[in-house]
């Protein structure tokens, strides 16, 4: 069976999932191990084309276009750059067959360029920009065999080419994302031939992130948000945005990844600050899920008409089909919680209609429809409240929640999962750890995330207590439930831990 065979049968074994495990939020084998020096001026982008891809991460393109005007290997790349940040951004799908015409052609042009380690960087990274176009917009098995040319290409460019920088950010990056793909995603790896290794990964990007080269800040942000995302390194990877947002307020990337940080390590009130402090104006790419964002932060301080004006202008303003299952959550989630019983119906009904089931967020506001088990208005403010980072008053909203023989098992697994985070999250470990075990025991099999994010979370606390064998445990645990909402990301977290145990 051809390989394309192969990948159409994957797919319809419905494993289209697996590819925003290699581009999440994204997009945007061989492993020295001496010292590299700096890429030769022959392999660097010019100043011009420097300050244009400057301004591609300022999200900025009418400031970037001007500066394009050339066919070399170092225009094209960075024009390619422009190209798929601003498709990914707009996520209009009526773009989408102009794009990757375009990027065919840039590597035509690329094919009649002397070759070098730009012109190969170049052409791989153009590949794989389009591997993530065709994934986004539908077109999985082509973005398949996309990533596959492109990696290729990418491991073949730091053979030939051992200290060009810029390839083994590329390389690194992907390398680290097969590699810490749940054991049930092997097919792919064997279908696509491409050895992922998370310590090859890891001592790539390092090399790009630390050493100079024309893509350096992009190394240094992929990994420090790899490491605070699956090595629990929140601290270094939010000073590190903090700092280059500082010195580069102009630019509306890093205010999105300072927003992203603050919200995800619960510092809701500084999010807001930051949201409301970004830059704006004509010059901007527009991004709506900012305001996504912004709706999310306004829901977690209870400001349910902010949030869901918020979530309306998303809606407008969006083009893509990702997130939209979400944000009518969302908007549900605001209405009800404010006593608009017909709003909130409304917005339930639109729930199973819009959008497509890929991200897990999308997937959790699918199963709230499908399980039709309603939810407890209590429990669902004290999730807000700790997403938010407001655990005390989490806390007392949980005190005023009690169980009765009627009470659904989600709800009573619900109650102590959430009692625990507030209190992990206080700096309460010894109170978190019997609740986390209390939500185990109580769980058996259930289809519910509570259960294998309580084992997690055990593991982590074993783990930061040097307790190897009981972090095992409960690493190996959170694994072995075969159906929940949040599995790809629990599974791959817990994978990457085990190995970490291992070194």
């Amino acid at each position: 069976m051809s390989f394309l065979a192969e990948v159409r049968r994957g797919m319809r074994r419905g494993k289209k999932r697996l590819f925003w495990l290699l581009f999440p939020t994204a997009f945007l084998c061989t492993s020295l191990r001496e010292p590299l020096p700096e890429s030769p001026p022959a392999s660097t982008l010019t100043s011009t084309q420097a300050r244009a891809y400057a301004e591609v991460l300022n999200m900025r393109p009418a400031a970037a276009r001007p500066l394009l005007k050339g066919a070399d290997a170092g225009s094209l790349l960075v024009q390619d750059c422009l190209g798929i940040t601003e498709l990914l951004v707009s996520q209009d799908a009526r773009q989408y067959a102009a794009a990757v015409q375009a990027q065919d052609k840039r590597l035509a042009l690329l094919e009649k360029q002397p070759a070098g380690p730009l012109q190969a960087y170049a052409a791989a990274e153009i590949r794989l920009h389009q591997a993530a176009a065709q994934v986004v917009f539908g077109h999985e098995v082509q973005g398949a065999w996309s990533l596959r040319q492109s990696y290729l290409a990418m491991q073949q460019v730091v053979r030939r080419y051992p200290q060009f920088l810029p390839a083994r950010k590329t390389l690194g990056m992907l390398q680290f994302f097969i590699g810490s793909l749940p054991e049930s995603y092997r097919w792919f790896l064997k279908l696509l031939g491409l050895p992922g290794s998370v310590e090859a990964g890891l001592h790539n990007l390092r090399l790009a992130a630390t050493q100079p080269n024309d893509f350096q800040l992009e190394a240094r942000l992929i990994l420090a948000l790899l490491e605070e995302t699956y090595y629990k390194k929140p601290e270094a990877a939010l000073a590190l945005v903090q700092t280059l947002q500082r010195q580069q307020p102009q630019s509306l990337l890093l205010s999105y990844l300072l927003i992203s940080q603050l919200k995800k390590q619960h510092r809701t009130d500084a999010a807001l600050v930051a949201y409301r402090a970004r830059p704006t104006g004509p010059d901007y790419l527009p991004l709506p899920y900012l305001h996504h964002m912004a709706a999310d932060l306004l829901l977690y301080q209870g400001q349910y008409a902010a949030s869901q004006r918020e979530n309306l202008w998303f809606l407008q303003n969006y083009q893509g089909q990702h997130y939209r299952k979400d944000a009518y959550f969302k908007l549900y989630l605001a209405t009800w919680l404010s006593g608009a019983a017909p709003a909130a119906e409304q917005y339930r009904r639109r729930i199973g209609s819009e959008g497509r089931t890929v991200l897990e967020e999308d997937t959790y506001a699918q199963r709230f429809v499908e399980d039709k088990q309603p939810l407890n208005a209590r429990l669902t403010r004290a999730r807000l409240q700790i997403d938010g980072g407001y655990y005390r008053e989490a806390l007392l909203t949980l005190d005023t929640f009690h169980t009765t023989a009627t009470t659904p098992l989600r709800d009573r697994l619900e109650e102590p999962y959430r009692r625990a985070r507030a209190l992990h999250l206080l700096g309460r470990p010894d109170s978190a750890r019997p609740l986390y075990a209390r939500t185990i025991a109580l769980a058996g099999t259930a289809p519910y995330y509570f259960a294998p994010q309580s084992a997690l979370q055990l593991g982590y606390l074993y783990q930061a207590e040097g307790q190897k064998k009981a972090a095992r445990t409960y690493f190996q645990k959170a694994l072995s439930y075969p159906r929940h909402e949040y599995k790809n990301s629990t599974d791959t977290k817990a994978k990457l831990a085990l190995k970490e145990l291992d070194e």
